[in-house]
């Protein structure tokens, strides 16, 4: 056991069981992740985690809940803050749980890295210690979006990775997005849509509709169906099987949608309080309530995967609860036990490739067309 690791170590075991977690930095702080990583224990026999963050604190959290034996503790002293810019991170970081967290992760003794932290300086850290898959300009966030198709979801990307995206970034989304698709959600031939202000063509900014062009001339050799232009109504419709849009646009269309969920799940039950008669009513249709919050509750959905990077880091969002924290742990063993790392970097090589062929041909084009050829 190297410097700086106490407990039991169970990472001599296959590396694909054992999960990295950073237990600093959420908004619920490391207890809140701790409850979580038990859960997720307990319903995964063979796995076993890393867990990042002060061994002061942590180990008698992992004795409470009887988890020592399968948990290796990496003494980390300082926490990112969610204030903190990630150029600072990047030059003071060293010491922090989240640095400790990818880092196992890069030296191949856990799969994949779980975080709750600040999204700018985790997506840094993972881009300096990870880097970028051959070909790609910015990664991005790729989230589950609860929807109408058979699967249940529908994958949207960028999710609050990078707040620009240009036509050549979106079209690498959507080839990034149609390989988790694929491979993530068993889909064959995922559709693509692009989030716009209105679905006729010559609506929206001037690289949507040169990206529209790219990635329709890019569907037949990337193996998916473009639908074209979608609109927010789109998102949980079962038009789409991924959307793709810039990180800006993304991460504001999902709070909004977890803050929407939130508001229904409140009114609905204040409703169902308010008279006697109701709460006969909410007792005699307690099943169908419960099926009812379970499918719009963002808990069951946490986990934004970062796409565009040589191995796998998921973020868990910074206010996530007990069942947000093993929901995000459940995905990612679920990614890693399904080998996800090593299909998407080689779906991605192929991807980078044919998004520079598409839009080389796209250039020469409209080149052409200008000079008359």
């Amino acid at each position: 056991m190297t410097k700086g690791q106490t407990g039991t170590d169970p990472t001599g075991a296959n590396a694909s069981h054992v999960l990295s977690v950073d237990a600093m930095g959420g908004d619920e702080g490391p207890a809140t992740v701790v409850a979580g990583l038990a859960v997720f224990l307990g319903k995964s026999p063979k796995a076993s985690a890393i867990l990042h963050g002060p061994a002061d604190v942590l180990h008698p959290m992992l004795r409470k809940h009887g988890i020592s034996d399968r948990v290796t503790v990496h003494d980390a002293v300082s926490v990112v803050k969610m204030t903190d810019k990630p150029s600072h991170v990047l030059r003071q970081g060293k010491d922090t749980s989240m640095w400790s967290a990818i880092e196992a992760v890069r030296n191949g003794q856990a799969a994949v890295c779980i975080s709750c932290g600040n999204t700018g300086a985790l997506m840094a850290l993972s881009m300096l210690r990870l880097r970028k898959a051959e070909g790609v300009n910015r990664p991005a966030i790729a989230c589950m979006w609860p929807s109408r198709n058979p699967s249940g979801f529908n994958v949207m990307l960028d999710a609050g990775a990078d707040i620009r995206a240009d036509q050549d970034d979106l079209l690498t989304y959507a080839l990034m997005g149609a390989s988790y698709a694929r491979n993530g959600l068993g889909i064959e031939r995922p559709r693509i849509g692009l989030l716009n202000v209105g679905t006729e063509e010559h609506k929206g900014r001037a690289e949507l509709k040169v990206a529209h062009e790219l990635i329709a001339n890019a569907a037949a050799k990337g193996e998916f169906d473009y639908v074209g232009f979608i609109e927010g109504g789109d998102l949980p419709s079962d038009r789409v099987d991924v959307i793709v849009t810039d990180g800006f646009t993304g991460n504001v269309a999902l709070k909004t949608g977890e803050g929407t969920a939130k508001l229904i799940s409140d009114l609905l039950r204040e409703a169902l309080m308010k008279t006697p008669l109701s709460m006969l009513a909410a007792v005699m249709a307690r099943g169908s309530l419960k099926r009812l919050r379970k499918r719009i509750d963002p808990r069951r959905v946490n986990g934004g995967v970062f796409l565009g990077l040589n191995q796998t880091v998921i973020k868990s969002h910074g206010s996530a609860d007990k069942t947000g924290v093993t929901a995000a742990l459940l995905l990612a063993y679920r990614l890693a036990q399904s080998g996800f790392s090593d299909k998407l970097a080689a779906r991605v090589a192929s991807a980078a490739s044919l998004a520079q062929d598409t839009t080389q041909d796209s250039r020469t084009d409209r080149s052409d067309t200008k000079t008359g050829k």
